[in-house]
C-alpha cells in the first residue's frame, strides 16, 4: 500500500514532512490514516481549507489531542489562518472546556508560533472594558440566538443567576466580542469544541441551531463533522450529527 497521489501533493502543500512522524515507525498506519483523512475525507468536502483546519484545531482541543493539535498548526498557518486567528480559537476553546484543558494547548501554540519565526505577544484584540462587558455581551447573545436572549443575564433563579450573568459578560462578552474572528467562524469553533468534547449534547443543539441561524447552514455543519471525524472517531461525530438534524427541525 502507498499514499495516493492527492495525499502526497496534500501534505507537501501543508506540511514540511510526514505531520505525525509515523511513517518509519508505523508506515501501514500512516498511509492508510493519511489517504483517508488527507484524500478520500477532503474529497468529500467543499470547505476552503483555512475553514477545515479552523474546525479541525478546534475539534482536537475538546477531544484533547495535543500532539496532533501540534502537528497541525503548521498546515493550518500554511492555509491562510493568522496567528490572531490561531489563538483566538484557543482563548475561546476556555469558556467552553475549562483552563484544565486549554492551557496546554495556548503553551503549544506560542510554542509553535516561535518555532515558525512570529513574535509573541500577538496584538491584542480585546474590545470591551469591565463596564462594558456584560451589555456587549448579552448583545452577542441576541445577535447569535435571537432577541429572545436579550436580558438574559438578569434571568433565571436567584441562587444561580450569577452564572448566567457570567455566560453574558465572560463567555460573551470576554470572548464573543473580541476581534480576529467573525460570528460565524466563533460559532464554527464552538461547535466543534462541542462536538469533540463530547457530554454536551444539549448545548450542541443549541450551538448547531445557532449556526444556522447565522448562516453556517445544515450542509456546512454536516461538511465540517466529515472533516473533523477522522480526528474525533465516529461516535461523536454521529452524535454530532444527531444534533444537527434536532437543531434542522
Amino acid at each position: 500500500m502507498e499514499v495516493s497521489l492527492s495525499t502526497k501533493e496534500y501534505c507537501e502543500a501543508h506540511f514540511d514532512q510526514d505531520p505525525f512522524g509515523l511513517a518509519q515507525s508505523a508506515s501501514e498506519f500512516s498511509v492508510f490514516f493519511s489517504n483517508f483523512a488527507f484524500d478520500e475525507v477532503i474529497r468529500q468536502s467543499k470547505l476552503d481549507d483555512k475553514t477545515r483546519f479552523m474546525a479541525i484545531l478546534a475539534a482536537l482541543m475538546g477531544c484533547q489531542g495535543l500532539d496532533t493539535f501540534r502537528a497541525m498548526v503548521p498546515g493550518a498557518l500554511k492555509s491562510g489562518m493568522t496567528p490572531v486567528e490561531l489563538r483566538e480559537v484557543v482563548y475561546q476553546g476556555t469558556a467552553y472546556l475549562g483552563l484544565g484543558r486549554t492551557l496546554p494547548f495556548l503553551y503549544a501554540t506560542n510554542a509553535v508560533l516561535q518555532e515558525q519565526g512570529m513574535s509573541i505577544p500577538l496584538p491584542e484584540q480585546g474590545t470591551t472594558t469591565p463596564d462594558t462587558r456584560i451589555k456587549a455581551g448579552n448583545q452577542a447573545q441576541v445577535d447569535i440566538f435571537g432577541d429572545q436572549m436579550r436580558g438574559f443575564q438578569d434571568s433565571g433563579p436567584e441562587e444561580s443567576r450569577h452564572i448566567n450573568r457570567w455566560l453574558a459578560g465572560n463567555c460573551f462578552g470576554d470572548y464573543y466580542t473580541r476581534g480576529g474572528l467573525d460570528y460565524c467562524q466563533r460559532e464554527l469553533i464552538t461547535f466543534c469544541f462541542l462536538a469533540a468534547q463530547g457530554g454536551c449534547e444539549p448545548q450542541l443543539i443549541s450551538h448547531a441551531a445557532a449556526n444556522l441561524r447565522i448562516g453556517n447552514d445544515k450542509l456546512f455543519l454536516i461538511d465540517v463533522i466529515s472533516q473533523c471525524l477522522p480526528y474525533i472517531g465516529y461516535p461523536r461525530s454521529l452524535n454530532a450529527l444527531r444534533c444537527v438534524n434536532e437543531a434542522a427541525k
